[in-house]
């Protein structure tokens, strides 16, 4: 039985990064289930595996959930049914791992080595761990922080999306109050 040697690196300024061994007729899942678990992430996300190129463009997909991706031949692709030695052709394979659409970590994947699997080892098995895995939290809030931090720091009054300036425009405007200065200033009013 032969084994790949993939390196996972989370897509964040700081290197963190991840080597797995996995069999060679493991599914996607199986992978899925080894990334979350190196990065101890809790796996409740929607997540998909893109097969890629030199330049980390994004190819064909092998989603989590069918969502009716298909193969050149026809056969629809999940990760439950998708064996990796059927999409990794060469040795110089790369993959990219989107895990939570919502948050967007995204993982470069590459493989390192194709070997032979030690005997009595179990598969998948992590050999590598650098740096230390971010909270699966952490980026929502974030993310959450930069737009509060634009907000405060813009004396327009506009965050830069149009979108978002008509919403809070109209929330504003909806809001039935007077200023007050003070709480001496509402005990007045009332």
């Amino acid at each position: 039985m032969k084994v790949y040697k993939f390196r996972v690196v989370i897509d964040l300024e700081e290197d963190i990064f991840r080597d797995i061994e996995i069999k060679t007729d493991s599914t996607f899942l199986e992978l899925h289930d080894a990334i979350k678990s190196a990065f101890d992430f809790e796996g409740q996300e929607m997540s998909s595996f893109y097969m890629s190129n030199e330049n980390w463009d994004r190819g064909q997909e092998v989603p989590l959930e069918n969502m009716d991706v298909k193969t050149d031949s026809g056969n629809i692709v999940t990760m439950k049914n998708a064996v990796l030695n059927e999409f990794i052709t060469s040795p110089e394979e790369k993959i990219v791992y989107v895990y939570d659409f919502l948050r967007m970590w995204c993982f470069y994947i590459e493989l390192l080595a194709i070997k032979k699997a030690a005997p009595s080892t179990l598969y998948p098995k992590l050999t590598m761990v650098f740096g230390e895995a971010p909270n699966e939290e952490d980026k929502e809030m974030d993310l959450f922080m930069d737009v509060v931090k634009d907000e405060s720091s813009k004396s327009s009054g506009s965050t830069g999306d149009p979108e978002l300036d008509a919403y809070l425009a109209d929330d504003n405007e909806d809001e039935d109050h007077d200023d007050f200065e003070s709480l001496d200033d509402l005990d007045e009013y009332m």
